[in-house]
């Protein structure tokens, strides 16, 4: 290859006179280059013209043809240490000026998005999607959860150093090779070869919009799929995490359903970026029967990981409420779940002694429910019920259509079982049996409803967290 073919090449995958292009590249990829390095940067800057601006990202050792535009006469580079950007040409001290003062390395007053302003051209010379900078703007633009501040020191043009905290910074793992046919078949990137190197020639402004309107809706667009990949894994729960911290709802997820020992049930719901848990079941037996020294140190652990516990659940009334009570404040839990059926006098014990109780219907109508619970309220009325469609549907009531209606529970419903089956009682997926769940879900976001979603209180699910909270978000997206 030489200089000349290497610009007759450029020409026709659409680089032009005038044109801005960000250069991302692998000079070993073209084969043997006549000039070497010097020779395939002027073939750019032929083609570019004294009208064109040549960038190239700055911030690390990036390769030779990096060095090759940082060493021009008259080259600029951008003075933000952890997003740096070289620039030649006219247009390269407007692309870089005052880089370190945007409030992000690649968003806003960046070279990255002044490029797309400038109607751009990105370039990757024999180099793939995951050494396109550029798309850590597309990130920081949408502001996506994952990403976290860094903290650097910026020498600025005085001389003077400064502290600088940059929002929304790129972490690990990306799977930005996965975007590659999305660019490619919406036109927006035209593929090539010039000598030995695939070239890649993508319009800014078109890819900026497609993947703004495609990360919109899809906020794991650059993280892969890989169940092994840890990094894609936690980015992905930090997504989870930050669509439920801005519903009015807390979630909170069966024990039972996060898995059978303490560990497992931990790195199960990290994964699926849920901080609460309803204890039920430990390894098969229930929590409430354990000692207090075996409760305070499962409640420890928990907390250890930053995971909180949301209440007890009891399969039924207790016998001795008192003993039950002095075991639970020992153990730092303060709000009890258990069936409403029968529960007067334990109810009186446990309020007596300061704990949260919460009711929850089991083999009874609507009617009857609300009855039992309207005499109970009379003597204590904060008290708060647990509403599980579940239960309902196997009594032969539609939870949504008649049983949260006619049983008035709209005022005083404090949770809601998020579980299905159908009316003889098999477990189903969310929104597949008829327990009208998604239909209560509904309703109760429409309300602001405060309270908790159990996902998997009260019920099984048929398949483990992984599949039920996929299926809760589903339903969410659908609702």
């Amino acid at each position: 290859m030489d200089r000349k073919e290497i610009s007759a090449g450029l020409r026709e995958l659409g680089l032009k006179n005038g044109s801005v292009v960000m250069l991302h590249s692998s000079y070993l990829s073209l084969g043997e280059v006549i000039g070497g390095p010097s020779a395939v940067i002027h073939a750019f800057l032929d083609v570019i013209g004294k009208k064109g601006t040549l960038l190239v990202p700055a911030f690390a050792s990036l390769g030779v043809l990096v060095e090759e535009v940082k060493n021009l006469p008259g080259a600029i580079i951008s003075t933000c240490p952890v997003g740096a950007v070289a620039a030649y040409g006219p247009a390269a001290e407007e692309l870089c000026k005052d880089h370190w003062k945007a409030e992000t390395a690649h968003g806003i007053h960046t070279p990255f998005t002044r490029l797309a302003e400038k109607k751009g051209i990105i370039c990757l010379l024999g180099v793939d999607q995951d050494r396109n900078t550029t798309l850590h703007s597309i990130e920081a633009l949408l502001e996506l959860p994952y990403l976290q501040p860094i903290s650097c020191t910026v020498k600025i043009s005085s001389g003077k150093e400064v502290k600088k905290e940059y929002k929304y910074f790129p972490g690990p793992h990306r799977d930005f090779i996965g975007i590659d046919a999305l660019l490619r078949d919406s036109g927006a990137m035209k593929i090539g070869r010039i000598g030995n190197a695939q070239v890649r020639m993508i319009d800014s402004v078109s890819m900026f919009d497609i993947l703004m309107t495609t990360g919109e809706e899809c906020p794991d667009l650059f993280l892969c799929s890989n169940p092994n990949c840890a990094d894609c894994v936690k980015q992905r729960a930090a997504i989870y995490a930050y669509e439920m911290a801005h519903e009015s709802f807390q979630l909170t997820v069966s024990s039972r359903l996060a898995g059978r020992y303490i560990p497992e049930m931990v790195e199960n719901m990290k994964k699926q970026g849920i901080n609460l848990i309803e204890l039920d079941y430990l390894q098969g037996k229930l929590f409430a029967k354990l000692s207090v020294k075996k409760l305070q140190e499962a409640v420890q652990e928990f907390k250890d990981e930053k995971i909180e516990v949301s209440g007890i659940r009891l399969p039924c009334v207790p016998d001795e409420p008192e003993k039950l009570a002095e075991k639970l404040l020992q153990s730092g839990i303060n709000r009890v779940i258990m069936p409403l059926s029968g529960s007067a006098e334990a109810v009186k014990i446990l309020k007596k002694n300061r704990l949260d109780v919460v009711l929850y219907n089991v083999a009874q109508s609507s009617k009857s429910a609300a009855q039992e619970f309207s005499d109970l309220l009379k003597n204590t009325p904060e008290l708060l019920f647990c509403f599980n469609a579940a239960n309902f549907a196997k009594v032969g009531e539609n939870p949504f259509l008649y049983s949260y209606q006619a049983g008035r529970f709209i005022k005083t419903t404090g949770q809601l079982d998020v579980a299905d089956c159908t009316w003889d009682g098999n477990r189903t997926e969310l929104a597949l049996g008829n327990a009208e769940i998604k239909e209560m879900i509904s309703i109760m976001r429409c309300r602001n409803f405060s309270g908790y979603f159990c996902l998997g209180g009260g019920a099984f699910y048929p398949g483990d967290l992984e599949s039920a909270a996929g299926n809760f978000r589903q339903l969410m997206k659908n609702i």
